[in-house]
């Protein structure tokens, strides 16, 4: 599919986006207010939502990365989690909070959560831009949401398509209509 050559519908604007995010990091804020709180960021999708989502966090907050793989380049999960570059060292003392951009199998998120929890942490939470509760495979619920969305495949705001268009600044979906 060629989608410059297809109608892109705005799902989340860039306004909608960052005044959900500037809500999310008031309430990560209170409720890590007294704790050693690390943001473990999934990347590459969720680079632009961390990124924005530590800047509205006014504690004090560690940022890891780790890269987990399981679409390829295609719109559908594999269901198979393979952590490519993973967090170092434990997380003894810290209070763990995965940041993805989006949740729909859950496999990932339920993966990553699982992984880290051998890592000693004092807790580990999740908070996802995007969430898609019909696709769900796994027993799984974020504890910090941006947005539940419809079973659409969506581009844009980190996530992409083929590689590109995570620049966007807004989420969108890709009709079946031509420009």
């Amino acid at each position: 599919m060629d989608i410059e050559k297809k109608v892109w519908e705005v799902l989340l604007s860039e306004e909608e986006i960052q005044g959900r995010t500037k809500e999310l990091g008031k309430q990560i804020s209170e409720e890590y207010a007294d704790k050693k709180l690390v943001v473990v960021s999934l990347l590459k999708g969720s680079f632009i939502f961390t990124a924005d989502l530590v800047r509205r966090i006014s504690i004090p907050v560690k940022v890891e990365f780790m890269t987990t793989s399981s679409y390829g380049h295609g719109q559908e999960s594999s269901g198979k989690i393979n952590i490519i570059n993973d967090v170092k060292g434990d997380l003894t003392g810290y209070d763990v909070l995965v940041v993805d951009d989006i949740t729909d199998s859950g496999l990932t998120m339920k993966h990553v959560m699982a992984h880290l929890g051998t890592k000693n942490p004092n807790s580990v939470k999740c908070c996802v831009l995007l969430d898609k509760p019909e696709r769900r495979q796994v027993d799984i619920v974020p504890d910090y949401l941006g947005f539940t969305i419809p079973d659409k495949f969506v581009v844009g705001y980190g996530l992409n398509f083929g590689d590109y268009y995570r620049n966007v600044p807004y989420v969108f979906v890709v009709t079946d209509q031509d420009r």
